[in-house]
């Protein structure tokens, strides 16, 4: 049924109820005639019809519009409103439960601008708990839906990255390519550039360096050309994993650091933590000597996260950033702390997650001389990194895992860890 049946329809019923006629309905201004086609849905009326038609029965705008009243528009607006606040707040399970309240609601049955923001959010609600397949479904029944432009692309970078975040790279790249690459794509929009450094991210955990570092230019020749906050921290925030993955690594931080600066001005918490634990990775690999800038990038980050709708993977990223920084730092209880808490808080799906946590944590009881433990957590590395699905994470946790095996003096498997590595790379 239409939105001009169901309008027509509710004309239709206020009026019985009324206990009017279709002629006294629309006496003096309108003609029986056509009132009786706007209830059969073969007239759509215009604004002011409708409005006359509410006043005349004595029923809000709202109702005939959507099929609700103004007061229940108004409960579910506030209801949405608190669902976002908790999100935003980072009680994600809060915000899950609210959102499949309002899903299970009727009257959000007939306001499709409505129900799409609670199906965004419950989507996102999903990925902040961990659980990035619910996620993926509600995502993709949403991008079935007739969606406004602007919500289009929110939904594709959404999908093309909580696809990338649980290894189906493959698909990360479908769907951001499906759009960019469309012969009917509009020009270059805030939006479609952050959609763009989505994909570039996918490139670059798909191990496709060269393509990366091209699109990572094309990137920022549109977010120069645009000139908004949103686009410049987008390109350049993942031209700095670019550059980075390229062996680049001071333009990296150059990148790195005009993408924080501009995003401390103009962008949301969350983000900007996001941001600083990028750079503090950034730091520990090109200056480690810096390592006061990054634990308080990191610590700053990880206090935003806590009260932000960080998802408990960027949670858990922070929390591996600061373990190897208080490795790089000397300081290996404090770094087995940042491990120990990174196991307990660890989201279901997180194999990249739990590779780099045995990993750390084996090159922690390797400084510690207690070369028996470091090599029980090398051989729990090795079982999970198969579930990478190759690409540049795979290669280099191969690679990690043989330098981990040539500290513990372990040729034979540092040989065999880095001819996986070859493997990993194609070679």
């Amino acid at each position: 049924m239409t939105t001009t049946d169901l309008v027509g329809l509710r004309i239709k019923t206020v009026r019985r109820q009324r206990g009017l006629s279709q002629a006294q309905l629309a006496h003096p201004e309108l003609s029986d005639s056509y009132i009786s086609l706007i209830e059969s849905g073969k007239r759509t009326p215009t604004p002011a019809v409708l409005e006359l038609l509410a006043q005349k029965l004595d029923c809000s705008l709202s109702y005939l519009l959507n099929g609700v009243t103004a007061e229940q528009m108004e409960d579910l607006e506030l209801a949405l409103g608190y669902a976002q606040l908790a999100l935003e707040n980072g009680e994600a399970r809060e915000a899950r439960t609210r959102f499949l309240e309002l899903m299970a609601d009727n009257n959000l049955t007939g306001l499709a601008t409505l129900r799409q923001a609670v199906e965004f959010g419950l989507a996102r609600a999903h990925e902040a708990c961990g659980d990035l397949e619910q996620a993926v479904a509600v995502l993709r029944r949403l991008r079935e839906d007739d969606l406004p432009a602007e919500r289009r692309i929110e939904v594709a970078i959404a999908l093309s990255r909580v696809y990338r975040v649980g290894g189906r790279l493959s698909e990360a790249v479908e769907v951001a390519e499906g759009m960019l690459t469309s012969a009917s794509r509009p020009a270059w929009t805030d939006g479609l550039v952050e959609l763009g450094a989505t994909l570039l991210a996918a490139y670059l955990e798909r191990g496709d360096l060269l393509r990366s570092r091209q699109f990572a230019a094309e990137l920022l020749d549109a977010a120069d050309a645009l000139g908004t906050p949103r686009a410049i921290v987008a390109a350049n925030w993942n031209a700095a994993y670019a550059a980075l993955w390229t062996q680049h690594g001071e333009d990296a931080l150059t990148f790195a650091e005009r993408a924080i600066a501009v995003q401390e001005e103009n962008g949301a918490a969350r983000n900007t933590a996001r941001m600083q634990v990028t750079l503090a990775h950034l730091y520990l690999g090109v200056r480690p000597g810096e390592i006061g800038r990054a634990r308080e990038l990191l610590a700053r980050a990880a206090q935003t996260m806590a009260e932000t709708s960080a998802s408990s993977f960027e949670q858990t990223n922070a929390r591996l950033e600061q373990a190897r920084a208080e490795i790089i730092g000397g300081d290996l209880d404090r770094a087995l702390q940042f491990v120990t808490d990174v196991e307990r808080h660890l989201p279901e799906m997180a194999s990249r997650s739990v590779v780099e946590m045995h990993l750390l944590r084996s090159r922690i009881l390797t400084l510690r001389s207690e070369g028996e433990q470091a090599g029980a957590e090398l051989r729990a590395a090795r079982e999970r990194i198969d579930e990478l699905s190759g690409g540049t994470y795979g290669l280099a946790s191969w690679y990690a895992v043989a330098e981990s095996y040539e500290l513990l003096g372990d040729s034979d498997n540092s040989v065999d860890a880095y001819q996986r590595a070859l493997a990993a790379a194609g070679l």
